[in-house]
């Protein structure tokens, strides 16, 4: 029993993930040593409680809206790098692709006025066409997509900055605020934000992430045209001579994956929560921490939800820290810590079949021996 129950997929990721975390936190536990070992053990403490430090439940309830209000686009990036995985690309691009669906998003939100689903659309338009840039040059040009999507992430990052400077404030690099410009593109709450002692950025972006991680998980693992994909994903050649168009496959997947990336902009700063800075130097870090949330869900995108809610629990955490006992920056370095142990997952996984094979060799071995000693006796 214990041998099946380990050789699980779904229990060999489970165990992965919760390996990696554990091992993030250490490693971060011990950076915090290193530095000032009398505040570690409460900083590390802080990280994990992130909203939970707060001591009224409301106070804790508003920021975990907050929590939850980053983790909805965070999880649409992991879901972008899934979906590509799954057809065997690397979509390094959801950075790029995220980028351009906040410039999409923000530009029709305020240049022209349009309302919030309009505006999703858009920024999902926008990541499409990044996405079907890398795909064509991927099926007739044989060019690795992620050479492609680093390349277009930085041109995205600059034409994006030059767009949104046509809608930003006058004294200052950020882009105008919706709540005042363009009220009708702010996604709707419909009541959740009273759940969260009435945070206004509670939206229904969040259960829409929700339900496009279901959507992904069935399109993927329950339909012909899922199937189809990840066939061209495990063998393009195989798959062209069964008849399926991998060529097609490809762009249409990258398509697909970079309107996931743009859709989770879209999910945020169409909540009024955050604003972009047109003088933004780099490119926009949920798109690359899309790919941590993605392995340590397993590849999956229900496991995809709760990674991206873990890793973003994390990231607000460490905010938390005493800044009197640490500088500024150790809060993202805790937080990058973890995050970079949460991509060898499948590599825990590989170790743990790795260490099952092996047992299973010698438990072979002896039972064999002890069979041809019986058969000796005889």
């Amino acid at each position: 029993m214990k041998k099946n129950l380990l050789k699980n997929e779904g229990v060999q990721s489970l165990l992965a993930s919760l390996i990696c975390i554990v091992l993030g936190l250490l490693l971060g536990f011990i950076v915090l040593l290193l530095i000032n070992p009398s505040g570690a053990g409460e900083a590390i403490v802080t990280v994990i409680k992130n909203f939970l430090t707060y001591s009224k439940p409301e106070t804790q309830m508003k920021y975990l809206g907050n929590t939850l209000v980053k983790t909805a686009p965070l999880l649409m990036c992991s879901l972008s790098i899934i979906f590509a995985y799954k057809v065997g690309l690397f979509n390094i691009g959801t950075a790029g692709q995220y980028c351009a669906g906040v410039g999409l998003a923000l530009y029709a939100a305020i240049a022209w006025q349009m309302p919030w689903w309009v505006c999703i659309l858009a920024a999902m338009a926008a990541g499409a066409l990044l996405g079907a840039i890398s795909g064509l040059l991927k099926a007739y040009c044989n060019v690795n997509e992620v050479i492609s999507g680093i390349m277009l992430n930085w041109i995205t990052l600059y034409l994006v900055n030059m767009l949104l400077t046509l809608v930003k404030e006058e004294t200052s690099p950020y882009t105008f605020q919706l709540t005042t410009h363009a009220p009708q593109a702010l996604i709707p709450s419909l009541g959740l934000g009273k759940l969260f002692t009435n945070n206004q950025y509670v939206t229904l972006a969040i259960p829409l992430a929700i339900v496009m991680a279901v959507v992904v998980w069935i399109v993927l693992d329950k339909t012909r045209f899922g199937y189809e994909l990840r066939a061209t994903g495990n063998n393009k050649n195989a798959a062209k001579y069964c008849g399926m168009a991998e060529k097609r496959n490809i762009i249409v997947t990258l398509i697909i994956s970079g309107a996931l990336a743009g859709m989770g902009a879209s999910l945020l700063y169409l909540t009024g929560f955050e604003q972009w800075q047109c003088s933004t130097a780099s490119v926009p870090a949920m798109g690359f921490n899309g790919i941590a949330a993605a392995f340590l869900g397993g590849l999956h995108p229900v496991g995809a939800v709760l990674s991206s809610f873990f890793i973003q629990h994390i990231t607000i955490g460490g905010a938390y820290v005493d800044k009197t006992m640490y500088c500024a920056q150790i809060s993202d370095l805790i937080s990058a810590i973890i995050i970079y142990l949460c991509g060898f997952v499948l590599f825990m996984k590989h170790v743990m079949n790795t260490g099952i094979a092996k047992s299973e060799a010698k438990a072979a071995a002896k039972l064999a021996a002890k069979t041809e000693e019986k058969g000796g006796d005889q």
